[in-house]
């Protein structure tokens, strides 16, 4: 992937998606003691980032591969990215996802008009269901991170960082398959490198975290947590050569500290976000990277979460507040 792919897709999708907000918190700034600056995805369409990748990756079909319709596979956001983007393409799109998919992301990809197959315990073997599927039928296959469009489309979002905010010291990054935290270390490293590119995994999935460091399974027969959207068994075959080529480190963050997070941005900032949106937050508020005094841009990837889980969340919050410096 090069950085004019992504200069391309800012262009393609400027009249198409939101420019998210780039939002400042006191109460975040003073618990932290540096600058942080939000990208507000989960305020995007379709409420995340996906539909950046997604709409790029549909934008770039010619007629004929368009006529024949795409296949997706995802735990839940890229769906509803794909779903909305081929609506606005008029062509019919066929989701994949895993059976524990949160009901409201399986209800909102059904509402965007896409035909929804729940299969598998994870976004593996769902992929795995739609690309069988795929070979038979002839439609395309969007993939929600292993392909240069749709990580193209992922990394506009740096691009609008660096137009709102000139300054920044560090983007922090929730990583699950790695599309997203590709596409912004190919801007960011080819165009402002003094800018670090931090990566966040939830303890329950930590493949690429594994890759990056040499440590553990690179495929993981299992895993699980609250951030549904990053809990992948295994990096890309694209992204990773990515990220460990421009990715300056990559932490780990627990449910308890990703819940703690999602509670804290409800009841100070008022937006209700999703685990794997609240991950990179997560590792700034809890300790895990120290830089006092730095500007961090931090991505809010996404805010589709289950309603449902609400009392989960609040517990295990509460499990680590009463230890923890977040007041």
């Amino acid at each position: 992937m090069q950085t004019n792919q992504i200069i391309e897709a800012f262009e393609h999708l400027m009249s198409v998606v939101h420019r998210t907000p780039l939002n400042e918190s006191k109460t975040f700034n003073e618990l932290t003691g540096s600058k942080l600056y939000l990208k507000m995805e989960n305020l995007q369409r379709t409420g995340s980032f996906k539909i950046r990748g997604a709409m790029n990756k549909i934008l770039s079909l010619n007629d004929l591969a368009a006529s024949r319709g795409v296949i997706a596979a995802s735990a839940g956001n890229h769906a509803q990215g794909v779903a909305y983007s081929a609506a606005k393409r008029g062509i019919k799109s066929k989701i994949f996802m895993p059976e524990g998919t949160p009901t409201a992301k399986v209800k909102a990809t059904q509402a965007y008009g896409a035909e929804v197959v729940l299969t598998g315990e994870s976004y593996q073997e769902a992929y795995e269901a739609a690309v069988l599927t795929q070979q038979r039928s002839g439609a395309t296959f969007v993939h929600a991170f292993d392909d240069v469009e749709v990580m193209a489309g992922q990394g506009t979002i740096a691009l609008e960082m660096v137009q709102q905010c000139s300054d920044l010291d560090a983007i922090v990054v929730p990583v699950g398959g790695g599309g997203l935290i590709s596409g912004i270390a190919t801007l960011i490293k080819n165009l402002y490198p003094a800018i670090k590119i931090i990566g966040v995994q939830a303890a329950g999935a930590l493949a690429t975290y594994n890759c990056f460091h040499g440590v553990g399974k690179t495929r993981l027969l299992k895993v699980g947590g609250i951030a549904d959207g990053i809990l992948v068994k295994e990096p890309g075959e694209l992204t990773f050569p990515i990220i460990n080529r421009y990715v300056d480190d990559i932490v780990s963050v627990t449910d308890e500290e990703i819940a703690l997070a999602m509670i804290m941005m409800l009841e100070r900032e008022k937006m209700f976000v999703e685990g794997a949106g609240a991950a990179a937050l997560a590792a700034v508020i809890s300790g895990k990277l120290r830089m006092a005094g730095k500007h961090i841009g931090i991505i809010i990837s996404g805010g589709n979460a289950d309603l449902d889980k609400m009392p989960l969340f609040k517990s295990l919050a509460n499990s680590i507040q009463s230890t923890s410096k977040v007041g």
